[in-house]
C-alpha cells in the first residue's frame, strides 16, 4: 500500500508508519503536557510576585507615614512642649509608654526646629492662642495618621499571611521535585535532558532551587507597632493645661522662631 504524503513512505511498512505516528502523538502529547504545567506554574508565580511586588511597595508607604508623618508630628509636640516632665506627662496623656522619637537633642537644636515646622500655618488672634493650636493641630493630625498607620500595618500583616498561605496550598498541590522528575522522565527517564545530553545532578538542584517560590520576608522590623492615641477630646482639658505650663516655660519665643 502506498502510503502518500509521508516522506519515504513508498520505502517504509506499515509497521513503521504506525511507530512514527506513535512517536508524533507520544511528542505532542508530552510537548502539551509540559506546556500546561509551565503555564499553571509560571502563571502562578507570577501572581505570587505580582502581589509580593506590592506589599513590599505598601511597606516602603508605611514606612514614609511613620517617618515623614507620624515622627515629625511627635516632634513638633515635644519641641513646643520642650520641658521633658511635660512631654513625659503628655505620653501618661496619650497612653503611651515610651517616648517615640524622642531625643532631648531635638528640643535644643534650631534645624530640626525649622525643618519640622517648615509649611506649617500657625492661626489664632493671641499668642498664646496660636501656641495652644499649635500643640493641639499636631495632636489631631498625629492621631489621624496613627489611626490610618495601625489599619495599613493589619492590612499589610494579613497580606503577606494570605500570600504565604498560597504558595503554600501551591506546593500542597503542585510538588516542584515530582514536577522536576515527571519533566525529567518525559525528557528521557531522567538519563537525558532535550539536547541528548545527561543533566548533571548538581545543576537540576539548582534549577529546582531557583523554580521554588519565596516567601516573603517578615514586615520589616522598622515598621514599629504603635499603640491608638487617646482621642483629643478625652485629654482635652489635661493637654490644655499642659500647654499652659509650656507656654509659660517658653513665655511664647518658640512662636518668633518658628515664623521666620
Amino acid at each position: 500500500m502506498q502510503l502518500h504524503g509521508i516522506p519515504g513512505a513508498g520505502r517504509r511498512s506499515q509497521k513503521d508508519y504506525d511507530a512514527i505516528m506513535k512517536n508524533n502523538v507520544e511528542d505532542f502529547l508530552a510537548l502539551e503536557l509540559k506546556r500546561e504545567i509551565a503555564e499553571r506554574y509560571f502563571g502562578f508565580r507570577k501572581m505570587i510576585e505580582e502581589d509580593t511586588l506590592d506589599l513590599s511597595e505598601k511597606i516602603k508607604y508605611q514606612l514614609s507615614i511613620l517617618e515623614k508623618r507620624i515622627s515629625y508630628e511627635l516632634i513638633r509636640i515635644y519641641v513646643l512642649l520642650k520641658d521633658e516632665n511635660l512631654i513625659h506627662e503628655f505620653m501618661k496623656l496619650t497612653g503611651w509608654e515610651e517616648k517615640l522619637f524622642y531625643d532631648p537633642y531635638i528640643t535644643e537644636s534650631p534645624t530640626i526646629r525649622k525643618k519640622v515646622f517648615k509649611g506649617i500655618k500657625i492661626r489664632g488672634l493671641t499668642r498664646a492662642g496660636r501656641f495652644k493650636n499649635l500643640v493641639f493641630d499636631a495632636y489631631e493630625r498625629l492621631a489621624a495618621h496613627v489611626e490610618h498607620y495601625r489599619e495599613s500595618l493589619e492590612d499589610i500583616e494579613t497580606s503577606r499571611e494570605t500570600i504565604n498561605a498560597e504558595i503554600d496550598l501551591f506546593y500542597r498541590k503542585n510538588d516542584i521535585g515530582n514536577i522536576m522528575g515527571f519533566l525529567r522522565a518525559i525528557e528521557g527517564g531522567g538519563s537525558q535532558d532535550s539536547m541528548g545530553a545527561k543533566p548533571d545532578a548538581g545543576s537540576v538542584d539548582t534549577f529546582e532551587h531557583k523554580m521554588r517560590l519565596e516567601k516573603p520576608p517578615p514586615i520589616d522590623s522598622e515598621l514599629i507597632k504603635i499603640p491608638p492615641l487617646v482621642p483629643l477630646p478625652t485629654i482635652s482639658k489635661g493637654l490644655k493645661k499642659l500647654v499652659d505650663k509650656a507656654y509659660k516655660l517658653n513665655k511664647g519665643k518658640i512662636l518668633t522662631e518658628i515664623a521666620k
